[in-house]
C-alpha cells in the first residue's frame, strides 16, 4: 500500500471481498511496476484516492466467481483460468464523451484499478495476493500457450502503443520515427513492425534501451547525444531530405514533442501518446513546425477494452517474433515493492514487475 505521495510502501492485510454477483477473486500472478507508478509515488497525477494499493495491470489465476462470468466472445471464464482485465471500470456508457464522441477513454465516469480506486474501496491493485474483480470489469482469458511473462512484460506499454499505432494509420513502406525507448516506445517499435514500417527509427537512451529496441524491430537508433537540430538533420538525411511519415512521441518529455515536429515530413502525423503528466511547456512555432508542413497532431489517452482484447492476441501470435517477455528485466517479490519502484525510477530496468509467488521472483530464464 502507498499511504501518500513520497510514503513509503508498507505492506497491510485487507479482509477477503464479499463477492456480489458477477464479480470474481483473482490470485495475482503478475502486477508490473511502470512509469505511472513512478508519478503515483510523487504525487503527480490528479484525483488519487491516497492511500492506494499499487499495480493498474496484472494478471491472475481465477481463484472465485459469484455466478457465470463470460468473455468478450461468450466464453465462459472457470476458476483456475489464467486472465488479465481492463484496468479501467465503471466507464459509463450513457455520457456525451462515451454515446456522441465514441471516446470511452474521455469518460469522465471512469475509474482505475490501482490509480483512481483507494485502498479504502478495497482489493483494486495488483501489488497483492489477491484481486477483487468487481462485477462488469471486463476479463480477457489467456489463449492456450500465452506465457504470463510474455503479455505483463508488454503491459500497459503494449495496450497504449497500440492505442498510438491505431491513431497512427502507419501504411505499408512508411517510415517511422519513435521517441523514447521506454515500456511504449519499445511496443510501438514492434507494433509498427507489424504494421508494415519499412524504416523505423529509435531516438533515445540510455544505450541498452537502444540495442533492445533493435530487438523489437528498429532499423536505426539515434541517441540523445547529438543536439536537436543535428538529430532532425540526420533523419532528414535517412530519409532522402523529407522527414518520416508517423512520429510517435514516447518519452514523457515534453521537449521531445517539439522535436517530433521538426522530424516528421510535410504532411505527415504525429502522435502525443508519452505526455501522461504535466511536465510542463515548450515552445513551438504554429507556422513553421504546423500550419506550413500541413502536420496532423493526434494526443493519445490511455487505453479501452478492445486494446486489452487485441494485445493479449497479439502477444500470443507473435511473442516468439518479439521479446516482450524479456522486457521486465526483474520480478521482484510483494515485499520489495519499494526496491522495484526504486529501479523504475532510476531507470535501472525498462520495467519492473512484482511477482507474488516468491518462487517467480528473480531475473526472467533465458529466452
Amino acid at each position: 500500500m502507498l499511504p501518500a505521495p513520497h510514503a513509503p510502501i508498507r505492506l497491510e492485510e485487507f479482509p477477503a471481498p464479499a463477492l456480489e454477483p458477477g464479480g470474481a477473486l483473482l490470485r495475482t500472478l503478475y502486477s508490473e511496476v511502470c512509469g505511472t507508478d513512478v508519478h503515483l509515488r510523487h504525487g503527480r497525477l490528479a484525483g488519487v484516492p491516497y492511500p492506494i494499493i499499487p499495480g493498474h495491470v496484472s494478471v491472475g489465476a481465477v481463484e472465485a466467481l459469484a455466478g457465470p462470468l463470460r468473455d468478450a466472445e461468450g466464453r465462459p471464464i472457470k476458476e483456475g483460468d489464467v486472465v488479465t482485465f481492463l484496468d479501467v471500470h465503471e466507464t459509463c456508457h450513457r455520457c456525451w464523451y462515451c454515446l456522441v464522441a465514441k471516446q470511452s477513454t474521455r469518460c469522465p465516469h471512469r475509474r482505475v484499478y490501482g490509480i483512481t480506486y483507494g485502498a479504502a474501496d478495497g482489493l483494486l491493485g495488483g501489488w497483492a495476493e489477491a484481486i477483487w474483480l468487481k462485477p462488469g470489469v471486463k476479463v480477457v482469458p489467456f489463449p492456450p500457450g500465452l506465457a504470463p511473462e510474455t503479455f505483463i512484460g508488454g503491459g500497459c506499454g503494449l495496450t497504449t502503443a497500440l492505442h498510438a499505432i491505431d491513431l497512427a494509420g502507419i501504411r505499408l513502406g512508411d517510415t517511422v520515427a519513435v521517441l523514447g525507448a521506454g515500456p511504449v516506445g519499445q511496443s510501438a517499435v514492434a507494433l509498427a513492425a507489424l504494421s508494415g514500417a519499412d524504416e523505423i527509427i529509435v531516438v533515445g537512451a540510455p544505450a541498452d534501451r537502444l540495442a533492445f529496441a533493435v530487438r523489437m524491430g528498429a532499423t536505426r537508433t539515434l541517441s540523445l547525444e547529438p543536439a536537436p537540430a543535428d538529430r532532425a538533420a540526420q533523419v532528414r538525411d535517412w530519409t532522402g531530405g523529407r522527414g518520416v511519415d508517423v512520429v510517435i512521441e514516447a518519452s514523457g518529455a515534453p521537449e521531445a514533442v517539439g522535436q517530433a515536429l521538426d522530424l516528421v515530413r510535410d504532411g505527415g502525423r504525429v502522435i502525443v501518446a508519452g505526455q501522461y503528466t504535466d511536465h510542463g511547456d515548450v515552445t513551438l512555432n504554429p507556422h513553421s513546425q504546423i500550419n506550413r508542413k500541413h502536420v496532423e497532431i493526434r494526443g493519445c489517452w490511455g487505453s479501452d477494452f478492445s486494446h486489452f482484447h487485441r494485445a493479449v492476441a497479439l502477444a500470443a501470435r507473435h511473442g516468439d517474433r518479439f521479446p516482450w517477455r524479456d522486457l521486465a528485466a526483474r520480478r521482484y517479490p510483494l515485499r520489495e515493492a519499494e526496491a522495484a519502484l526504486d529501479a523504475v525510477e532510476r531507470r535501472e530496468v525498462v520495467k519492473a514487475v512484482i511477482a507474488v509467488d516468491p518462487s517467480m521472483a528473480g531475473a526472467p530464464p533465458a529466452g
